[in-house]
């Protein structure tokens, strides 16, 4: 697949989202692609870590193409979020640990996928958030939002989303999400390589431990919430705001 590059290098499997003339924006088959990619990692002895990246210095990803919305309903909505929880489940049950590298844009889809990783690096230029309420007028799974909820809290969470603002990389930084922040692409693949180094010589059954652990206690008693996403992807804001991106438009809102 062209627009996911998958590689190893030394012990860590690389995946790169290289569609930079489009932010990164993922179809469903990239999608796919790195669900394959989280397999793959488990299942060859020569790999110790799972490093997600996008290409051009850009974007990390800037969110799910929105062309894969064409002609959505309710049910569709359903699926496709059920779909994105597939795939954002399987990252965070790899067995190995999993490294965001982030350089620009990580956006909706891309948040989402950064927060699934057990560890995130940034550049300082970095920005980060869900805008869908100024653009798409979509939403978020239950499990998105848990995901979000156990990394930035319900306030700033709830600032990001309501507000539709991009958060830069000092906030997230000092919210704990991005756990190593450094200044430009270059200090990136330095902060990457240790990283990786560190993370291959330690005892993988401890890290695996500490991420199941994890991983269950924030999953534990979450509820369904397939309602909320039908009504939204049912909508005609919905509807209208995937037409109006397709012409550079803004929508106008009727909360119907």
């Amino acid at each position: 697949m062209t627009d996911l590059v998958v590689e190893q290098i030394g012990s860590a499997l690389h995946v790169t989202f290289d569609r930079p003339a489009a932010h990164n924006a993922l179809t469903f088959a990239m999608y796919e692609g790195l669900h394959e990619a989280c397999e793959r990692a488990d299942a060859e002895d020569g790999i110790r870590v799972l490093v997600l990246r996008g290409a051009g210095g850009r974007a990390f990803v800037s969110g799910t193409d929105i062309a894969q919305f064409a002609g959505f309903d309710g049910a569709a909505g359903v699926a496709y979020e059920e779909r994105i929880t597939r795939v954002v489940r399987r990252l965070e049950d790899t067995t190995v640990p999993t490294l965001a590298a982030v350089d620009g844009y990580c956006i909706g889809g891309g948040l989402a996928l950064a927060a699934a990783c057990d560890l995130r690096i940034a550049t300082a230029a970095s920005r980060f958030g869900v805008p869908i309420a100024r653009t798409l007028g979509n939403c978020l799974s239950i499990e998105t939002t848990a995901l979000l909820l156990a990394h930035l809290g319900p306030a700033r969470t709830l600032d990001m989303l309501l507000r539709a603002r991009l958060l830069d990389a000092a906030e997230v930084h000092a919210a704990g999400f991005v756990t190593q922040l450094v200044d430009d692409a270059g200090g990136l693949d330095v902060a990457v390589a240790e990283t990786v180094g560190a993370l291959a010589a330690h005892a993988p059954l401890s890290m695996w431990a500490a991420k199941a652990a994890v991983v269950r206690l924030r999953r534990a008693g979450l509820p369904g919430g397939d309602d909320i996403v039908e009504r939204v992807y049912g909508s005609a804001d919905f509807r209208a705001a995937v037409s109006a991106f397709s012409r550079k438009e803004r929508p106008t809102w009727t909360g119907t």
